[in-house]
């Protein structure tokens, strides 16, 4: 026992390592967001890599201070992509420079984020209520299609950011999407989803707190939602699979993305 412990301690310790000389480079210092981070530098199948300072994605950024602003303004972020719901936003607004080209994509958030949390409340288990939550493919066609058409349609010497609450699990899926769609190995996907529980340590350390003093949802639910699993993006993944036979079916049929479509994702941020 005792030489199994130390062996999951030095692979914890080795993960830990390579996400902190990752975000380096990768994670973007915000006083007023967290999860904020460059999708730039993955390799794909094919030998290319993943333009850094193109993408960014993100957890709320409604509380960006001014020197966030000019963070954001001197890696030329334009384009705002907010995954949350109608609710969500206007709760708590984007703060953006002025000029951001901002798109709402609220498709199924607002009512999934209530039935979510109706199931949390009654369960003792919340692996799987997230996959489940992961599994229901609905209205991801239209949550992200106009995320790929804003990828589209910037301009080469612009980039963008987008985001949700908590920026794992809408974000994540996203990022899931786009990456793959680059031809970026699956493996590597999962790795950059996995780093939300890296980079939102913190925060989710202070968010269970609140959520079984004043939610009153069970403290290991709290943890599981807060988390990212490899299952959670593995559900959304076999779901899509099992109703559309392929991800490169569903981003053709689903999404609307033509060879020709693929072909300028790759073009403007692969190197």
């Amino acid at each position: 026992m005792k030489k199994l412990l130390l062996l999951l301690s030095v692979c914890l310790a080795g993960q830990t390592q390579a996400q902190i000389a990752d975000s380096t480079k990768r994670k973007v210092e915000l006083q007023g967001a967290v999860n904020f981070r460059d999708i730039g530098g993955y390799a794909t199948k094919d030998g290319h890599h993943v333009k850094w300072g193109k993408v960014y994605r993100s957890a709320d950024m409604s509380k960006l201070t001014d020197q966030d602003l000019a963070t954001l303004a001197e890696r030329k972020i334009a384009y705002d992509v907010d995954l949350r719901g109608t609710q969500e936003s206007k709760q708590a607004p984007d703060r953006m420079n002025p000029n951001t080209d901002y798109i709402l994509c609220p498709a199924g958030s607002d009512d999934a984020n209530g039935n979510m949390m109706q199931s949390l409340r009654k369960t003792t288990h919340g692996d799987s209520v997230m996959t489940a939550y992961y599994a229901n493919t609905t209205f991801l066609a239209d949550r992200y299609k106009p995320f790929f058409g804003k990828l589209l349609a910037m301009p080469e010497d612009k980039s963008l950011v987008f985001h949700c609450t908590a920026g794992k699990d809408r974000t994540g899926i996203g990022a899931a999407l786009l990456l793959y769609s680059l031809g970026v190995p699956y493996e590597t996907i999962m790795k950059d989803y996995e780093a939300s529980n890296y980079y939102r340590a913190a925060e989710n350390a202070k968010s269970v707190n609140g959520m079984v003093n004043f939610m009153k949802i069970d403290e290991n639910v709290a943890k599981d939602v807060l988390s990212v699993k490899k299952e959670y993006l593995d559900a959304t993944f076999t779901a899509i699979k099992k109703q559309y036979g392929s991800i490169d079916n569903y981003l053709k049929t689903q999404i609307g993305l033509t060879d020709k479509d693929i072909k300028a994702l790759r073009a403007k941020f692969l190197d």
